[in-house]
């Protein structure tokens, strides 16, 4: 018997109304559990074990929905029953679902305080394991007409390049730029480096004409604004 045969000798114990796909087609997406939803990503188990129990042990690899974000392909290939076909199939999912969330209706592009440009990009930057210094490239009103993620890894004033940061700004004329990067620790204090390099940026900004706006350390749920604190001056 092939592996979907023995999958499906599995599931036919369970109630129709109850297997993910017929419950999605019955009550919607709604009702439907992260694991449900998981093992429709994967469609087949394993040998020896349903397409749910498959999923519920992936859930469990990432300690729930959160931590699945932060799984490699290889991590995900090292869950028994779970071979490249099915990771990159979790990954496409996963990564769908971020991209989804990261995307606004046009008039919630706009900049108008600091906790707007934090949810631009929170869901993208709180769960990275790695710094991420990312700009956003605004109009005359404020709006976002650009995002590029100048660098990885740790901040300091050696890597964190103005001409860098600056030649995107003339590029795609923007009038103002906020800088924003992540804290995997989760806490957005701002280090020594964070504010030596943000004074740096906004110097460089004066003399171009280009104005640093502000300088958003995200952690977990919580951001720390540069502007909003007095560091950077109007």
């Amino acid at each position: 018997m092939n592996e979907t045969g023995r999958n499906y000798m599995l599931l036919r114990d369970v109630p129709e109304e109850e297997r993910p796909r017929e419950r999605m087609i019955r009550l919607g997406p709604n009702y439907v559990s992260n694991a449900e939803l998981i093992a429709l990503l994967l469609r087949t188990g394993s040998t020896g074990e349903s397409v749910m129990t498959l999923a519920q042990r992936v859930l469990n690899k990432g300690g729930g929905l959160k931590g699945l974000t932060r799984l490699s392909l290889q991590e995900l290939m090292g869950i028994h029953g779970i071979g490249p076909a099915k990771a990159i199939q979790l990954m496409a999912g996963i990564e769908l679902g971020q991209r989804i969330s990261r995307m606004m209706p046009e008039d919630r592009h706009a900049i108008r305080s600091p906790d707007d440009a934090a949810c631009y990009v929170m869901d993208e930057l709180r769960f990275l394991q790695q710094e991420h210094f990312i700009c956003l490239y605004l109009n005359t009103k404020y709006r976002v007409i650009d995002k590029k993620c100048i660098f990885k890894g740790s901040l300091n004033t050696s890597v964190v390049h103005p001409r860098e940061i600056f030649h995107e700004a003339i590029r795609c004329s923007a009038a103002a730029i906020i800088c924003v990067h992540n804290h995997p620790s989760g806490d957005p204090t701002p280090s020594t480096e964070d504010l030596l390099v943000t004074e740096r940026l906004v110097e460089v900004g004066k003399l171009l004409g280009i104005d640093v706006v502000d300088h958003l350390i995200i952690g977990d749920q919580t951001y720390f604004s540069m502007k909003e604190k007095g560091l950077i001056a109007e």
